[in-house]
C-alpha cells in the first residue's frame, strides 16, 4: 500500500525539478516561446469561448488560469493548457440543458475525477483507449465544430439555433436568405489568409494575421464605408476591464430538483469531460516527449489537469486540457520548461487587462474562419481513410463512434464506442484462444514445457484411460465459458485421468477459477482425477488463494507434461489394483 501511494510517483511537478540546472539562456528561450504561444492562444481561446456558448472573457480566463496551473503543477515540461475544440460540443450541450450553473458544476466534478485518476495511478490506463474510438470521436467533433460556425461564417444572425446536428442544418437552410455577404467575404478571406500565411512564415500564426487584418478591414468598412452589418465580438459581449473575481456558483434549482439529482444528471457529462481531458492531455504529452526526448509523469499531469478544472469554474471559466497545437508551438519556438507555459499565461492576462477594447472589434466571421481551420486540422481525415482499409471491425467501431458523436452527443459516442471495442477485443481473444485435445500421443518438437532427455524426440505416449486437453491463451471469462462447454461434452467412458495443460495460460480471472472448480467437481463425479500441467507461478498463486490447490491436491499439479503423464500412469495403476 505504501508503494502504491508513493507521493513522488503520484505528484511530482516538472517545475520543481526545473531550477536545478536552469540557465539565463534557457529563460530567454522560454520567455520568447511563451510570448509566441500566447499570441497563438489569443484567437483560439476567444473562439473556443464564444463557440462553447459562453463568451470571449470565459475563454481567455480559462486559458490564463488553467494554462498557469497546468504548467506550474503538471507532469510535462512543455505542455500548454487551456480550452480546446474537443470540449465545444459537450459544453454547448450542457449549457442548453442545465445552464451555466450546470456547466460549472460538471467542470468541477470532472476536475475531481481527474485528480482521482491521477492519485490512483490511472495515467497509463487512459492510453489504452482504442485508436478507432479516438479517430471516430475526434472526426465527429471536427464536423460538429464546423457545423456550429456556419451561422457566423454566413452572418445569418440566427439566435438560439438548435443544438443537434440535423436540426441545426435544417435551420441554416431555412434562413439562407439572411446570408450577409460582407460577413461571408470576411470569413472566406480569413480562411485563405490562414492557409497561405504558412507559406510565407511558419513563425507567425496565420490565425493572428487573419484576425489583425480582418479586424482592420471591418473597422475601415465601418468608418469610411458606413457598412455596419458585420457583427463583432463587442456587438454581442461586454468585455471586462479586469480579471473576474472568484465566486461560488449560484444554484438555481427547478422545482422538485435537488443538488443530488442535478449531480446525478451531470455525472455522465462530467465523466466525458474528464475522459476527454485525460486522453487529449496525455496524447499531447506523449507527442511532446517524442520531440524533446523527455518522459512526462502521466499521474502528475492528470492531477494538474484536475486541479485546473476545479479552480477555473470559480472564475467563470470552462473545461481545459493540454492543447497539442499550442504545445507544439511552444516546442518549435524553444520552450523546454514549464516557465514558458507560465509566461504564456501572464501574457494572456495582460491582454485581458489592457487590450479588451481591441478584442471587442474582432469580427465573428473571422473567428468562424479560424475555427473552420481548427476543425479541418482536428478531423484527421487521413486517419479516417486509413482505417477504412484496416480490419472491418475497427472501421465499424470508428464509424459508429463518429456517427453517434455527430448525430447524438459525445457521451453516448464514447460509451458505445468503448463498449464495441471491448466486445470486439473479447471476440478476437476468444477466437485466438485454442483448445486442443490429445488422445494417443504428443509431439515434443512443438511443446515448450516438455523436458527432453538427450536426443530423445520420440512421441510422448499418453497412458491408457487418460485424456489430455490444452488451453492455448488466457483463462478468463470469455474462454472459460467456451472451455466449460467443451469439457461437458468430453468423453468419460472408461477414462480415469483428465490432464489439463495450462502452460500458455498467463492469467486467470474469477470466472476461469469457477469453471475450473466445476471441471474438478464434474471429473470427481465421473470417477476421474484432474491433473494440471505447466501451471506458471502467478496462476499457481491464484489457484492457491482460491483453495483449488488444496482441492485438486499438490501432487496433481505438475510443472510440465512429463510429470503430468507420469502422475497419470500412477493413478491408472492404482485404480487397476483396487
Amino acid at each position: 500500500m505504501q508503494n502504491f501511494f508513493s507521493f513522488k510517483d503520484v505528484f511530482c511537478p516538472k517545475l520543481f525539478t526545473t531550477f536545478r540546472h536552469y540557465t539565463k539562456q534557457q529563460f530567454m528561450q522560454d520567455l520568447i516561446a511563451g510570448m509566441i504561444v500566447a499570441v497563438v492562444a489569443i484567437p483560439l481561446a476567444i473562439a473556443f469561448g464564444i463557440s462553447s456558448g459562453v463568451g470571449p472573457t470565459e475563454g481567455l480566463v480559462t486559458a490564463i488560469i488553467a494554462g498557469f496551473l497546468i504548467s506550474a503543477l503538471g507532469g510535462s515540461k512543455v505542455q500548454i493548457g487551456g480550452p480546446t475544440g474537443a470540449f465545444i460540443v459537450i459544453i454547448y450541450g450542457i449549457i442548453q440543458q442545465h445552464g451555466i450553473t450546470g456547466l460549472l458544476i460538471a467542470t468541477i466534478m470532472a476536475g475531481i475525477l481527474l485528480i482521482v485518476m491521477g492519485v490512483f495511478k490511472l495515467g497509463n490506463v487512459i492510453k489504452f483507449v482504442p485508436y478507432p474510438v479516438i479517430v471516430g470521436f475526434t472526426a465527429g467533433i471536427a464536423i460538429t465544430i464546423f457545423t456550429t460556425q456556419m451561422n457566423d461564417l454566413f452572418g445569418m444572425g440566427i439566435k438560439d439555433a438548435p443544438a443537434d446536428f440535423i436540426h441545426k442544418w435544417i435551420c441554416y437552410f431555412e434562413h439562407w436568405r439572411n446570408i450577409n455577404w460582407w460577413a461571408f467575404a470576411i470569413g472566406i478571406a480569413s480562411i485563405l489568409i490562414i492557409i497561405f500565411s504558412t507559406k510565407i512564415s511558419k513563425k507567425i500564426p496565420g490565425s493572428l494575421v487573419a484576425i489583425i487584418l480582418m479586424t482592420l478591414v471591418v473597422w475601415l468598412l465601418r468608418k469610411y464605408g458606413n457598412i455596419t452589418s458585420i457583427t463583432t465580438i463587442g456587438d454581442l459581449y461586454t468585455l471586462p476591464t479586469g480579471m473576474p473575481t472568484p465566486q461560488l456558483p449560484t444554484l438555481q434549482l427547478t422545482e422538485g430538483k435537488t443538488l443530488l439529482t442535478l449531480v446525478q444528471e451531470l455525472f455522465p457529462s462530467a465523466f466525458t469531460i474528464a475522459l476527454l481531458g485525460a486522453i487529449e492531455s496525455l496524447l499531447s504529452a506523449m507527442v511532446a516527449d517524442g520531440v524533446i526526448g523527455d518522459k512526462h509523469n502521466s499521474n502528475t499531469e492528470l492531477i494538474a489537469q484536475g486541479l485546473a478544472n476545479v479552480v477555473v469554474p470559480f472564475f467563470g471559466g470552462i473545461p481545459a486540457t493540454g492543447a497539442i497545437a499550442r504545445t507544439m508551438a511552444n516546442i518549435n519556438n524553444g520552450g523546454r520548461t514549464p516557465i514558458a507555459g507560465i509566461v504564456h499565461a501572464v501574457v494572456l492576462l495582460l491582454v485581458l487587462l489592457f487590450l479588451g477594447p481591441l478584442v471587442g472589434m474582432i469580427p465573428l466571421a473571422c473567428l468562424a474562419g479560424v475555427l473552420i481551420i481548427v476543425s479541418y486540422n482536428m478531423s484527421g481525415w487521413r486517419s479516417f481513410l486509413w482505417l477504412s482499409k484496416a480490419p472491418k471491425s475497427d472501421f465499424i467501431v470508428m464509424l459508429v463512434t463518429f456517427s453517434l458523436t455527430v448525430i447524438f452527443d459525445l457521451t453516448v459516442a464514447l460509451e458505445v464506442g468503448m463498449l464495441l471495442a471491448v466486445i470486439l477485443f473479447l471476440k478476437r481473444t476468444n477466437e485466438a484462444t485454442v483448445i486442443r485435445s490429445f488422445s494417443d500421443e504428443i509431439d515434443p518438437t512443438h511443446q515448450n514445457d516438455i523436458r527432453l532427455h538427450g536426443n530423445d524426440l520420440d512421441m510422448l505416449q499418453i497412458p491408457p484411460h487418460t485424456e489430455v486437453y490444452e488451453i492455448d491463451g488466457p483463462y478468463f471469462f470469455g474462454i472459460a465459458n467456451k472451455f466449460d462447454e467443451i469439457s461437458q461434452r468430453m468423453g468419460t467412458d472408461g477414462q480415469k485421468v483428465r490432464i489439463l495443460r495450462m502452460r500458455k495460460v498467463s492469467f486467470m480471472d474469477s470466472t476461469g477459477i469457477h469453471n475450473l472448480e466445476q471441471l474438478y467437481m464434474r471429473s470427481q463425479r465421473c470417477g476421474m482425477t484432474l491433473v494440471l500441467s505447466g501451471v506458471n507461478e502467478n496462476v499457481f498463486k491464484v489457484l492457491d488463494k482460491a483453495g483449488l490447490v488444496k482441492m485438486i491436491g499438490k501432487e496433481n499439479i505438475r510443472g510440465h507434461i512429463n510429470g503430468a503423464l507420469a502422475r497419470a500412469t500412477e493413478i491408472v495403476k492404482e485404480s487397476s489394483t483396487k
